[in-house]
Order: structure tokens, then sequence, then C-alpha cells
């Protein structure tokens, strides 16, 4: 059992390596962007909260009747994952292959659609089964992903959202994403929700809300403050990243990177800044 325990450690060395030396490239800029004053801002107060997988490296969040579809990351650990809300219990899940670090999640039709980062491969899944039925290709990183009935939307790390078609994956348009003329690096997670794109910002503590069409960005909403410090994990990497649209309840729900809870919130009425 020990040998076997050690030969397994010594496989996986090399992607442990990879991994880490991938997280430093992905670190924040020095200039990391600062919203101008201009730009409203929303507040938010929390009606209810949830239990959530503090093993989850949360990288895509969705819902759909009842349940959170979950993407988490990290080589050798991503999962596609079907969660009940209320209780937090993993009711399915799929690995993906070692090589790979699962990124953004949408659900196109009866199909659940699951980036990687580097890989440059979008896996596609039943809805059901959440048996793998084919991947697509796409050029560059691969961070979030949603949909706004018609188009897939990718977000790749910078200001640049892709707009591809959900059935060949092949890119129809781009929109770059200013605030008062200042692009909006590290756009994370995705979701659609209302007519405007939702983005979380990687390593803050705020969502952008963006025009699909212009790329502006319409306002922001603070989270600051919203997992209280006892409860944040050690990880520097246990950010904020994850939004979950119930378009029938018409719900926001919002959660982060090994967080313990996910958190239902209302958005309270803009200020400017």
């Amino acid at each position: 059992m020990k040998a076997n325990k050690t030969g397994r450690t010594l496989r996986l060395f090399p992607l442990l390596l990879l991994t880490l030396s991938l997280l430093v490239c992905r670190q924040p800029d020095a200039d990391t962007y600062q919203a101008p004053d201009t730009t409203p801002v929303a507040s938010y107060r929390v009606i209810q909260h949830y239990p959530h997988d503090v093993e989850a490296f949360t990288q895509g969040l969705l819902f759909h009747q009842g349940y959170l579809y979950e993407s988490t990351g990290l080589y050798g650990q991503s999962t596609l994952r079907r969660v009940k809300l209320k209780t937090g219990e993993v009711k399915q899940s799929v690995s993906l292959d070692a090589t790979l670090f699962g990124e953004g999640l949408a659900l196109w039709q009866d199909r659940l659609i699951q980036l990687t980062w580097w890989a440059g491969v979008a896996l596609v899944y039943d809805l059901h089964s959440l048996n793998l039925l084919h991947t697509f290709t796409y050029p560059g990183q691969g961070w979030g992903l949603t949909h706004d009935d018609q188009w897939l939307i990718l977000s790749d790390g910078t200001a640049t959202l892709r707009f591809l078609n959900p059935e060949t994956f092949e890119e129809i348009r781009r929109v770059q994403v200013l605030d008062a003329g200042v692009p909006v690096t590290q756009l994370n997670e995705l979701e659609y929700v209302n007519g405007e794109i939702l983005a979380n910002v990687w390593h803050t503590d705020h969502i952008a809300r963006i025009d699909p069409q212009s790329g502006q960005v319409l306002g922001w909403i603070d989270l600051t403050g919203l997992l209280p410090e006892y409860l944040k994990p050690k990880d520097r990497e246990g950010v904020l990243n994850g939004i979950a649209w119930d378009n029938e309840g018409q719900r926001l729900f919002v959660t982060g990177k090994l967080w313990p809870k996910i958190f239902e919130i209302e958005l309270l009425p803009t200020t400017e800044k």
C-alpha cells in the first residue's frame, strides 16, 4: 500500500508543478483594474445561505430545475457536478481527466458545456446523465461561459468577450468590455441575467453588469463583506467566483472558490460612487 501511494504521488507530481506554475502565471497584474468613480454601484442584502463544499474550487455555476450545476477546477481535482441547493449534497459528479483544468459552465438546451483553462477544449455533456457526448476546441484560454438564448458567451481573462455558435463553437463576434472607456480585464465567471451579462472580476469582490451589445459596463455589484472573515479560506485563491440565476424564481446566487456557503442575495438600489 505504501509503495502504491508513493508511486501515485510521483505520477501526480508533474501535474502539481504544472498547476502551481500556471497559477503563478494567472496572478493579477500590478495595475489591476479600478472602476471609474462615475459608474453606479449596487450593494446587496443576503436573503438566505446554503451549504457549499469547501473542497470545491468553483469555476462555473448555474441553476436549473432546483439543482445547482457546478464546474470545479485544479489539475487532478476538476469535476462537473449536480448539487442539491438546500443541503449542498453532491447528487452526481464526473471527474475530468487529470490533464484538464475545469472552468466555466453553461446549459444549452439539454446539454451542459464545460470549458477548460489552457487545453482549448470544451466538454459537452448530457444534462440528465452527465455522460460526455463530444468536445469542441477553441483558441486561447477558457475562463467563464454563459449564453443569451442565441449565442454562447466566453471570457478568457482579458477585456474581450467572445460570442460563439452553440452548435459548432464558431466565433460569431466579440466585444471589448469598457467602463468609461477603460478596458475591464480579469473577467471570469459569467451569468446572463435579464438582458445583461454579469461577470466576476477575478481577485476582487465586484461583479460587472455588462451590456452584451456594446460591452459597456452599466454598473457594478459590490459584494464586499459577503463572506465573514472567519469563514474565508486560507488559500489566497479562495476568492469570489460563481454566479447562478434562477430565471423562474428570479433568484440570484453567488459563491466563491473553496467557500463554505452559497448566498442568495437581493440587489439594493444603485448609488453613484
